[in-house]
């Protein structure tokens, strides 16, 4: 097949940033992105891990690291297309007698979905770094199963058993908290109030400004096209760009929560969605320590080595 065509089967989630790559206004050189939709993205996720069914695949940073450790086939671009801040991703029921984070300690506390997901690390760091939260002196208790098959939990970590429903047990009180759960009962409500001002205000002070999902390529498609990774890099970029000029212009017609999200960090920082390496150095440089420490990955990671080498010096 021609290079200059050659197809890549790809599945990232409509918005701001992707949006120029979805409706056709940005082409990667050389190659064209062949869009398969997945409602419900994290559904990707686990097919890219088990089955590498996508030639390039959003995917969520800490799931990427922890298949990497167990031999996935893929490798990521420094495309960070989600990001912000989980303060507010902490749930509690307000009879439990949970009146501080320190007050989980020797409680079981939910994790929606799986104790690798990318929300539940950043949350359970920021309970353990701002907060001061012993994570070991906690039983997280899980409400799915992980994305990659093979990962083995820590001691303190259990599944919630498959007649239980999280958010009622939160909801009743038989679990005081829970992380990344959504619930419209009066008595469950935010751990840390005012959450997005006071990330806002981690991110002034200190640059905490969390990573949550990154692209990977499939190793074949690497190896087989050696120019795919900078131009994947490239387009993503450029669409990226695109997208931040309308939300700088204030010209995006009917602004989502997430448009809204980055035009308040765009107020701190002038991009709200750095790519490339250099530019995340510290913050992935922190997931991978916390990655490490909460017992996902079994030792850190050096950066060049779970990024394409052509991106490691690209920045957009």
């Amino acid at each position: 097949m021609n290079n200059k065509s050659h197809p890549l089967k790809t599945v990232t989630r409509t918005q701001g940033n992707n949006a120029a790559l979805k409706d056709g206004r940005v082409k990667p050189d050389g190659f064209t992105f062949e869009f398969e939709e997945v409602p419900v993205l994290p559904q990707a996720f686990r097919r890219m891990v088990r089955t590498l069914e996508f030639d390039v695949s959003e995917m969520a940073l800490t799931t990427y690291l922890t298949a990497r450790e167990h031999g996935v086939e893929f490798t990521a671009l420094p495309i960070f297309l989600v990001r912000g801040f989980h303060h507010g991703a902490i749930l509690h029921n307000v009879k439990a007698g949970i009146k501080s984070p320190k007050d989980l300690e020797g409680k079981k506390v939910g994790v929606n979905r799986g104790y690798t997901v990318t929300t539940g690390v950043w949350a359970r760091a920021i309970l353990q770094d701002q907060y001061g939260v012993d994570l070991d002196k906690i039983t997280w208790v899980l409400s799915g199963d992980e994305h990659v098959q093979s990962w083995q939990a820590p001691g303190n970590v259990v599944p919630l058993g498959d007649d239980k429903n999280m958010e009622g047990m939160l909801a009743s009180g038989e679990i005081p908290a829970a992380i990344g759960v959504s619930s419209d009962h009066p008595d469950v409500q935010p751990l840390i109030a005012n959450a997005t001002e006071v990330g806002l205000e981690a991110l002034r002070a200190s640059g905490h400004y969390p990573i949550n999902h990154l692209v990977v390529v499939r190793n074949e498609v690497l190896q087989q096209h050696p120019d795919v990774a900078e131009s994947v890099f490239n387009a993503f970029a450029e669409s990226k760009r695109l997208y931040l000029e309308q939300l700088r212009a204030g010209s995006i017609a009917k602004p989502t929560a997430i448009d809204r999200l980055h035009a308040q960090v765009m107020e701190v920082i002038d991009d709200p969605l750095p790519y490339g390496i250099e530019p995340n150095r510290k913050i992935l440089e922190e997931l991978i320590d916390h990655a490490t420490r909460q017992k996902i990955l079994r030792k850190p990671v050096h950066l060049n080595d779970v990024f394409a080498k052509a991106t490691w010096n690209l920045a957009g």
